[in-house]
């Protein structure tokens, strides 16, 4: 092909066509067909040449010219010309200037209108998926309706207008098909610059498809009257959403469900069956919980929040109602709060209460000197532990049926001298493994909490200052899903996050190595992240 008069034209009205057809700017088809004819002049006059070609917009004509560059020492004379030979061409020239000289216009064999077209369909390609990606970019969150074109390896390809979307295979209703031009309604997981291939990412399980429909079959939702707090999804099986309305004149799970169910139904026939149960919102963590475990019947929830659990006792008749087949019910309970939840029946809490009340009852028993009668009286009463015994207002003693002042006083003397007995040993014990003064002397670590830090290698203030928090009280981390439990070397006695915090934050205070004004800053910064 020769660039002649004959077809300069042609090559603004096929630049016209094409971007048209792709929907994008025809200038950037123009120069696409630019580098694939200066790609084609260099296969002809030679690769090390800087050979650029120019397509005039109006006309179509296409100049062909050869880039040199003036240096004051030439390394490459193929593209590089001396300060003496340009004036020959330009009288001004400097260092830095570009020597332009026009070529002839190349005849393009077959290869090389292969390779131009080639080029052209790249950068075409490169254009399109550039335009797409500032198309969606925006509508990532929101639902968009397409047209099934074909399945490839398990994934859905879908027209979506101007372009293609992905339905990948893990992003599909399970027992769903599909069928080249069916319509399909999608949720737009993510938009994002691919090298190749679609850049719209589509889903239909993701819990947000659910809260998106919701939204658009309730008015109340959309206009933001009630809110969707939560969903918690099994695809294509079972849903648990959480609502909560902002205006007490409206029901938001009545507004949900709608007249005679319609709202609701029209989501469940979307999402292929998929049974949708609607749960009122609550602050109160057990409160919503109690409500997320529904259909179940629930007599008794304690929430540990330091650990993000919950424990929730049932009827023995309705665990498996509780629990849901194949554990379905407690897990989507459990995704839609955010904690972790232990079912215990009655029966099985009650075993666990007997346990407990016969340990701190032998506990009594065996410090106390008690019989099993007074040990099981103190459990009653609701004393858990010797320094309770020890240390609680004596009213509190007196209160128990058969305990005169005398009575008080013997007990609390018994649990103190048993307490100090245990302090002495531990101390003792401690500074046999070399804990120094520096740690004894610190406020808020008892001789026992001391025991403990030595054994963990904890023996001077600057390695207590070291610790962590979370290494000291314990805490929660996620490894490949699941909750996973940190001991703390004080968990056992009972030290908070907070508490421990404080501590390690004073040592650093008397150790010099933060001022009172750090403190204060990280407190107010604190402040601010929880506003």
């Amino acid at each position: 092909m020769a660039i002649t008069s004959a077809n300069q034209l042609e090559l603004l009205q096929t630049a016209e066509a094409v971007a048209r057809e792709k929907m994008i700017d025809p200038d950037l088809v123009i120069v696409a067909m630019e580098e694939s004819l200066a790609r084609a002049a260099k296969s002809r006059y030679g690769s090390e040449l800087d050979i650029r070609v120019s397509i005039d917009r109006k006309t179509g004509r296409a100049t062909f010219t050869r880039v040199r560059t003036v240096v004051e020492e030439i390394e490459n004379h193929f593209i590089e010309m001396t300060l003496r030979d340009a004036r020959a061409y330009k009288a001004d020239a400097e260092i830095g200037d570009e020597i332009i000289d026009e070529v002839p216009p190349v005849e393009m064999g077959r290869i090389a209108a292969q390779s131009a077209k080639q080029v052209i369909l790249q950068k075409v390609r490169e254009a399109e998926r550039d335009r797409q990606y500032e198309e969606f970019k925006d509508r990532a969150g929101t639902i968009i309706n397409g047209v099934v074109k074909r399945e490839e390896y398990g994934n859905v390809i879908v027209d979506i207008g101007r372009g293609e979307a992905v339905l990948r295979r893990n992003e599909k209703i399970g027992r769903e098909s599909y069928r080249p031009n069916e319509r399909i309604r999608c949720y737009i997981k993510d938009v994002r610059r691919e090298a190749r291939g679609p850049q719209v990412f589509l889903s239909r399980t993701a819990p947000e498809f659910m809260a998106e429909l919701f939204k658009m079959e309730v008015p109340e939702i959309y206009d933001g009257i009630i809110e969707i707090k939560a969903v918690a999804r099994d695809p294509g099986s079972r849903a648990k959403i959480a609502v909560i309305s902002f205006d007490n004149s409206i029901d938001p799970v009545g507004a949900c469900v709608g007249m005679r169910g319609s709202r609701v139904q029209a989501v469940v026939n979307e999402l292929q069956g998929e049974k949708i149960d609607i749960i009122p919102w609550n602050e109160d963590a057990p409160t919503f919980l109690v409500n997320a475990l529904q259909p179940a019947e629930v007599t008794k929830v304690v929430l540990d929040e330091d650990a993000g659990k919950i424990e929730v006792v049932v009827p023995d008749e309705q665990l498996s109602l509780a629990i849901g087949r194949r554990g379905q019910n407690v897990r989507l309970a459990s995704q839609l709060t955010g904690l972790d939840i232990d079912i215990l029946t009655e029966e099985e809490e009650s075993a666990r209460r007997q346990a407990e009340f016969a340990e701190r009852t032998k506990l009594f028993m065996d410090t106390l000197d008690l019989d099993e009668f007074f040990a099981q009286l103190l459990v009653s009463e609701g004393f858990t532990s010797l320094e309770e015994v020890a240390y609680v207002e004596q009213e509190e003693l007196l209160g128990i049926d058969g305990v005169d002042e005398a009575t008080a006083d013997e007990l609390q003397a018994r649990a103190r001298d048993y307490i100090e007995e245990q302090n002495r040993k531990a101390l003792e014990s401690a500074k046999a493994l070399g804990v120094e003064q520096s740690l004894i002397d610190f406020e808020g670590l008892t001789p026992q909490m001391l025991e403990a830090l030595v054994q963990d290698g904890v023996k001077t203030l600057e390695d207590f200052a070291t610790c962590a928090d979370w290494e000291l009280a314990g805490g929660w981390t996620t490894v490949n899903g699941e909750r996973v439990k940190d001991e703390g070397v004080l968990e056992k006695f009972d030290v908070s996050l907070e508490e421990a915090q404080n501590m390690v934050m004073s040592a650093r205070l008397a150790l010099g190595w933060v001022t009172e004004e750090d403190l204060a800053s990280d407190q107010e910064d604190a402040g601010e992240e929880e506003e």
